[in-house]
């Protein structure tokens, strides 16, 4: 048949072709089926594709439109790939060389005109609106008498009645009002044009445009979705979408909570303190500590002994809940206070109530026992408790020298804000505005008269810490927040140790939710009762992620529509209301927080945190405080299976939604197109941040008991020749430092020599032998030290005025495109970790998928060199 086909068309079309057919298949004679689909592809040239675009011989040059096709070997599929490429030539390739006749400039021109003769009469009306309101003002203005001034005073206070009355009506005009589609894009399109004008602009001013705009839409959006989007005629979609639309308010509260919350953050600065000594008042320095290691303990009692505070008024007591003997006889020998309690209720509150009751400073500094001070931590912040006799408590930040295990399993440390960035840079500085930044458990001094008036620290909940600063605001004390890092500890070691930090918080802002909420009660003003509020709904947000991820499923798997309406509407409302919340955001906290990558953070948490916290809100009084677990070692790099199983169970969901959503793509009804595409795309957004979380689940190794911190500190050292060298410390630790030299010096492994740091104007000498010497670098360990040099050691380098500020990373801003594609590498890296990590059958499964994607890749259409097919032909 084909013999016969090419028979008939060859006296036609063959002579054109047979000399380039010779070239194409290497001097080989052409078979019929190459003869056959040659000619077939004269024939759609001649009939769809225009000489002006092509060239007018172009057609002879298969070669130059079908270069991934030997057209010397046919294969099977080869024919599927040809009619694929023909189409997208006709289809795509065409179409966009016919458009290139008008150019970009008379483009963006013919646009700007239609948007300048639509916003024309709006504009003029505005401009005349503002002369006539300017014209009344001056108006106002020229009568000076002071009856005048008295009627002028009551006609401003109404005229700002009236502006105010009538915004209000316009925004919930503007928020409610039924636009139709067009109406709608032309909404999206005007205001998002202004906010990409605005973005980039130093001030407060575009924050506040930004934010405004972003209230905008997500107001019109929740509107529509209360009033449009519901399937009222079928009882299981309206069930489902209601779930959905309930985890869409909780969304839309936080988000508008969170921008009164940081739309002007305070950054408070340090007040001075007086300069006679004998009016500064005394302090007792609690360490709790219940299970950790005694040498946990060391750094932050050694540089503890070295603040600047005069020591008759500064009391350092080691609180032991694990009543070892070993910290005992630590203390007695370094001359630090030691207090065992005969019970353990209420863990570490009940620490501190106990040493409430042993002690009697006017103040009290609570420092978890790996968090080390500096030596100015009291004289930064002390100075405010004189300035303000109603201050109840300053906190500081929580400020991290090791990788938490999202930055050490990701490998990101240092190029992406870590968890509590956000938290610790941004939000706590923004509720300091409105005076309701909170007790965080560390790092903080409360004065005693106030914490004595609530009983001590709180035992009703497990965040005894947050629910004891609601206390302090509730009887009318104020609390600062200092955005300086005075301070450092240990984080988390390994993600399940984080995820059950993470549940202790959640559990514990849920039980004060439930039983002392701070939207009920007394002694708030209603900018902290939100503040408050906003604190305890974010680690609520466990059931509502769960909620999203599985949204898109409700349609693919169970043809169901919750949100009941066109994929056009949904896109105009959807899209609008999650672009400018990310714009915004992206501003507000650029700086400590990427974009997309809280969707990992909260991802990651929210099966964990789910249950506790919906325990916690209808029984407040279950559940147990866990201690945090620091120090530990990972001995070997090795994938958590056990934490990981709830997300391969939400990828495994959401891949049978994919083959689902595939089959109706093909042979669905052709009116759900749309809808189909908007949840594949759901769901495959959803596939990638779920890789994200799986990627977190691979734990690094971690075999270095003593971690690292980056500086530039300048020292000498006393070489085995007896030379003096200045050089610097790029790193230390409690066990070694990184030194670079000003030139290369002959030192071998073993080495001993003396190191020269400086405190202040004191001078310290701690002996150390060589590990390495590649040229400039230097790698030294230090020996045994005695108690005293101990205590020096940490006080010149972890406990220095200046370490902390200087090794604080400062963050480049976010850019919200970049971010997005850096997690979705995260994503697509912790499926192929886990799939190295898992058992054969699952590689077996991996790799067929790979073949087939591959095989599948090959009908991908493939550009083609115009230029070079009309040169040829």
């Amino acid at each position: 048949m084909f013999g016969w086909l090419s028979l008939f068309f060859q006296p036609v079309f063959m002579n054109q072709f047979r000399k380039q057919l010779y070239f194409y298949t290497q001097d080989k004679d052409p078979s019929y089926i190459s003869q056959f689909i040659l000619s077939l592809w004269f024939v759609v040239c001649f009939c769809f594709l225009k000489p002006k675009i092509v060239g007018v011989y172009s057609w002879k040059l298969p070669y130059y439109w079908y270069p991934h096709i030997d057209f010397s070997q046919f294969k099977f599929f080869d024919p599927c790939r040809m009619l694929i490429q023909t189409l997208w030539i006709i289809c795509i390739v065409q179409p966009k060389k016919l458009t290139e006749d008008i150019s970009f400039s008379q483009g963006i021109s013919i646009v700007w005109q239609q948007i300048g003769r639509i916003f024309y009469l709006p504009f003029k009306w505005l401009s005349t609106l503002i002369s006539w309101l300017e014209g009344r003002s001056s108006y106002y203005s020229i009568d000076s008498s002071k009856n005048n001034n008295m009627k002028r005073s009551l006609l401003s206070q109404f005229a700002n009645i009236a502006i105010g009355t009538v915004i209000f009506f316009l925004a919930v005009l503007c928020f409610t009002i039924p636009f139709g589609l067009e109406a709608q894009a032309f909404f999206i399109v005007t205001l998002w044009s202004i906010a990409m004008m605005f973005r980039r602009m130093p001030g407060r001013f575009p924050t506040i445009l930004l934010i405004t705009f972003s209230v905008t839409m997500s107001f019109r959006y929740i509107w529509w979705r209360y009033t449009s989007s519901l399937n009222w005629d079928d009882p299981l979609a309206l069930f489902l979408g209601c779930i959905l639309l309930m985890a869409e308010t909780y969304a839309w509260i936080v988000l508008i909570l969170g921008y009164f919350q940081n739309i002007w953050p305070l950054n408070r600065q340090p007040v001075s303190l007086p300069t006679e000594q004998s009016t500064w008042p005394t302090i007792d320095m609690m360490i709790p500590t219940y299970n950790e290691d005694l040498d946990v303990v060391k750094a932050t009692v050694y540089s503890a002994l070295g603040i600047d505070w005069p020591k008759d008024k500064l009391n350092i007591f080691i609180l032991d809940d694990g009543k070892r003997d070993s910290f005992k006889e630590f203390a007695e020998e370094i001359g630090v206070g030691y207090i065992r309690r005969p019970t353990n209720e209420h863990a570490k509150a009940g620490n501190i109530n106990y040493a409430l009751k042993q002690t009697s400073s006017e103040y009290v500094a609570i420092f978890d026992c790996d968090h080390i001070p500096t030596r100015a931590f009291f004289q930064m912040t002390m100075g405010w408790f004189l300035h303000d006799k109603k201050l109840g408590l300053i906190q500081t930040p929580h400020h991290f020298f090791s990788p938490d295990p999202f930055e050490r399993n990701l490998s990101n440390f240092g190029d992406v804000p870590n968890e509590g960035c956000l938290f610790y840079g941004l939000i706590q500085d923004g509720n300091d505005l409105w005076d309701a930044s909170f007790f965080c458990g560390s790092c903080a001094i409360l004065r005693r008269e106030p914490l004595e008036k609530v009983g001590g620290i709180a035992v009703e909940t497990v965040t005894e810490d947050a629910h004891t600063s609601l206390r302090i605001h509730r009887l009318g004390y104020r609390s600062a927040y200092l955005r300086k890092p005075l301070s450092a500890g240990l984080a988390t070691e390994t993600l399940s140790a984080h995820i059950g930090q993470r549940i202790r918080w959640a559990r514990g802002m849920a039980q004060i939710f439930r039983v002392d909420n701070p939207l009920f009660g007394k002694g708030l003003r209603w900018q902290q009762r939100l503040c408050y509020v906003n604190a305890m709904l974010h680690f609520l947000s466990g059931i509502p992620r769960i909620i999203f991820l599985l949204a898109p499923l409700v349609f693919l798997l169970l043809h169901t529509y919750i949100i009941y309406a066109p994929a056009l509407a949904i896109i105009l409302y959807v899209l609008p209301h999650m672009a400018h919340a990310s714009m915004t955001n992206s501003r507000m906290q650029g700086e400590y927080r990427y974009s997309f990558w809280g969707e990992v953070y909260e991802t990651v948490l929210s099966w964990y945190i789910a249950r506790p916290t919906t325990v916690a809100l209808f029984a407040p009084h279950k559940g147990t405080f866990n201690v945090t677990a620091k120090g530990g070692l990972i001995e070997d790099t090795h994938y958590d299976w056990m934490i990981s199983k709830p997300y391969w169970l939400l990828i495994f969901l959401n891949v049978l939604g994919i083959g689902f959503g595939l089959y109706r793509l093909s042979w669905g009804p052709d009116d759900e197109v749309g809808s189909v595409i908007v949840n594949l795309l759901w769901v495959f957004y959803n596939l990638l941040i779920l890789g994200g979380a799986i990627a977190v689940a691979e734990e690094a190794k971690q075999v270095r008991k003593n971690h690292r911190v980056v500086v530039n500190i300048p020292m000498s050292i006393h070489l085995p020749s007896g030379h003096k060298v200045r050089c610097e410390i790029k790193d230390f630790s409690l066990g070694g430092l990184r030194i670079e030299l000003p030139r290369p010096v002959e030192l071998f492994y073993g080495h001993t020599l003396n190191l020269i740091l400086q405190r202040g104007d004191h001078h310290f000498v701690f002996p150390a032998k060589v590990t390495y010497s590649r040229g400039q670098s230097l790698g030294v360990q230090l020996e045994s030290f005695t108690r005293q040099q101990n205590i020096d050691y940490v006080q010149c380098t972890f406990a220095r005025a200046d370490v902390w500020t200087k090794s604080q990373i400062s963050y480049q801003s976010d850019k919200p495109l970049k971010s997005m594609l850096s997690v979705f590498k995260v994503g697509i890296r912790g499926y192929k970790n886990a799939i190295a990590y898992g058992p054969k059958w699952i590689k077996g499964i991996a790799k067929l998928i790979i073949i087939l994607s591959k095989f599948l890749l090959t009908f991908k259409p493939v550009d083609v060199n115009i230029q070079s097919a009309k040169l040829c032909g």
